[in-house]
């Protein structure tokens, strides 16, 4: 089968001369080896309301149609939606995922957003465009391996059970600190693995026994079956973990030493909160509930491994139906 091949400004010539000489589609076509709907197209599409049909005029008519440019870059319309969510710290997947859940098929790729984003960056030179992406980085970036020998004296990750690993179940959570560049300033943050909703407390000071305090004032509220397990790293502010645990009766786990990133939900929330509270940021210096709306949005922003519901719409009905049992209790 022949692959089609697009008009040259010499045919465009030749289909000018001969239509001026009254020459029919289909002589037209045979005299130009080409098939009279490729004829009879390009006459109709390409020919002006009063020149009529011109080479030039349909030469440049055609390649207008024929441009170049991303689909961000032609679409008003969908380039304004995704840059909007964007601003909102949705990732380019997040983005896609949404708008095909929303309209019930394929709108866009995150493919295409990252190099649109990427595009950008490059052909305006402004650094800006990077703050679209979700850690406002140039490149990905891969996980280094890490890890070392087990901790005494702690429950290890290694001894959780495996459901905990498949994320099927609520109520195991990670925890860890967010801090920043100035020194006593931190916001404890706490991650649910199955919704991937996050609770977040401003901290004063890291020291054990206020952690331990925040941390059951955070989960305490909670119904039992939504207490199940919480996770930490090796930090000297989880040294309570004891007190933690029989407070909000639930099983504590530690990652193997320099391995934080087995705790990943944490880590993965933590750093796509840096992209509105950077390491640089004063607390002192933001509004009294500036926390709680960067959490709130963190938490309606769709996930791709939601099937990109957000941690609200997945945590809300399991808290819902764990308050009307009575009597729940961890399993």
């Amino acid at each position: 089968m022949s692959r089609y091949r697009q008009l040259s400004i010499e045919e465009r010539c030749s289909i000018a001369r001969l239509h001026e000489d009254g020459q029919s589609i289909r002589q037209i076509a045979a005299a130009l080896d080409r098939q009279p709907s490729t004829i009879a197209r390009e006459v109709k599409r390409n020919s002006g309301a009063k020149v009529g049909y011109q080479p030039a005029y349909a030469q440049a008519q055609a390649n207008a149609r024929r441009w170049t440019g991303t689909r961000l870059e032609r679409d008003d319309a969908l380039r304004e939606a995704v840059l909007d969510r964007l601003a909102q710290g949705w990732s380019p997947e997040q983005v896609a995922g949404r708008l095909a859940r929303d309209v019930g098929h394929k709108v866009i790729s995150h493919e295409t957003i990252y190099r649109f984003v990427h595009a950008q960056l490059k052909r305006s030179n402004d650094r800006r465009w990077r703050f679209y992406l979700p850690r406002a980085k140039y490149k990905r970036g891969w996980r280094t391996k890490g890890g070392w020998p087990r901790q005494t004296g702690k429950r290890s990750i290694h001894d959780r059970p495996a459901i905990i690993a498949t994320r099927t179940q609520a109520g195991h959570w990670e925890a860890d600190a967010m801090l920043f560049s100035i020194t006593g300033q931190a916001v404890l943050i706490a991650h649910e693995r199955h919704s991937r909703l996050t609770i977040a407390l401003r901290q004063n000071s890291l020291k054990a026994d206020p952690v331990a305090a925040a941390l059951v004032h955070m989960l305490g509220p909670m119904p039992a079956a939504l207490r199940r397990s919480i996770t930490f790293d090796n930090g000297t502010e989880f040294n309570r973990h004891q007190r933690i645990a029989n407070q909000l009766e639930l099983d504590a786990y530690f990652c193997d030493p320099r391995a934080p990133w087995q705790k990943g939900g944490v880590e993965n929330a933590i750093g796509r909160l840096r992209r509105n509270l950077p390491r640089k940021t004063n607390l002192d210096d933001l509004p009294p509930k500036a926390i709680d709306t960067i959490i709130k949005n963190y938490n309606n922003t769709p996930r791709k491994c939601l099937g990109f519901l957000t941690p609200a719409e997945t945590f809300r009905p399991l808290h819902f139906k764990c308050e009307s049992t009575p009597g729940s209790s961890p399993g």
